[in-house]
């Protein structure tokens, strides 16, 4: 199995060299910056599985950042703050940010973050075609391709897993603590805004119509169910 390798962008000299340690001593292979337009050229640069991004830095900030990441790459971004606020949090995620962590945090948080944030997810082999099309909507499960009308649509890894998901439990209310055990790690379950947040921003890719969507479904309280046009289950 190839190295996970791990960009740690933060203005904080002592931090970086604390998780540089001890990512280090856990095997990653790592590159560290202090500045957003920094990581953005070491990322142009070279290749990474994980970025770990502060939110507060002079210049270009965490969050402006990940927007950039985001317009090319659907690398996995880790956000760091120190703003317990829920809309700083969801500004975080809604930026392209797969996760983030409050400072301080312990270092134990931080790997389970990192695995789970790493991973991709093991789902059971779906019975039947390997794409699937609803409406003008194409979903290649084989090699995480989405296109629509022909236009390829981006979507972050964590988009496309819980898209991936939903698809293959086609008319099947989940609960919101199902979907972020299964796609996030066992850990997870009850950030409830994360799902909120992602499930918004597929919508905005895929629906016709985000604000009254047709295929990804509000169970109110309870969770989210794909449900595919007629005579596409």
């Amino acid at each position: 199995m190839r190295t996970a390798k791990i960009l740690i962008v933060d203005d904080e000299p002592q931090l970086r060299r604390v998780m540089k340690a001890a990512l280090t001593k856990q095997g990653y292979i790592i590159g560290d910056v202090r500045s957003g337009e920094a990581a953005l050229e070491k990322l142009r640069e070279e290749r990474y599985d994980l970025v770990i991004l502060d939110r507060n830095m002079p210049g270009m900030g965490g969050v402006e950042a990940c927007r950039a990441i985001r317009e090319h790459s659907d690398i996995g971004i880790i956000m760091l703050t120190v703003r317990k606020a829920e809309a700083d949090r969801i500004e975080a995620l809604d930026a392209g940010a797969d996760d983030y962590i409050t400072k301080p945090f312990s270092m134990p948080e931080l790997l389970a973050r990192i695995r789970a944030n790493l991973r991709r997810v093991p789902l059971a082999p779906r019975q039947g075609p390997n794409v699937i099309t609803f409406d003008e909507v194409q979903v290649d499960l084989g090699s995480h391709h989405v296109s629509i009308q022909g236009s390829d649509i981006r979507l972050t890894p964590k988009q496309f897993e819980v898209l991936n998901y939903l698809i293959a439990n086609p008319n099947v209310a989940i609960p919101h603590a199902k979907i972020l055990q299964t796609i996030w790690g066992p850990d997870y379950g009850g950030e409830v805004e994360y799902l909120h947040v992602l499930v918004n921003q597929l919508r905005k890719k895929i629906e016709p119509d985000p604000s009254k969507p047709r295929y990804i479904l509000t169970e109110p309280w309870f969770g989210y169910r794909f449900q595919p046009p007629p005579g596409k289950t």
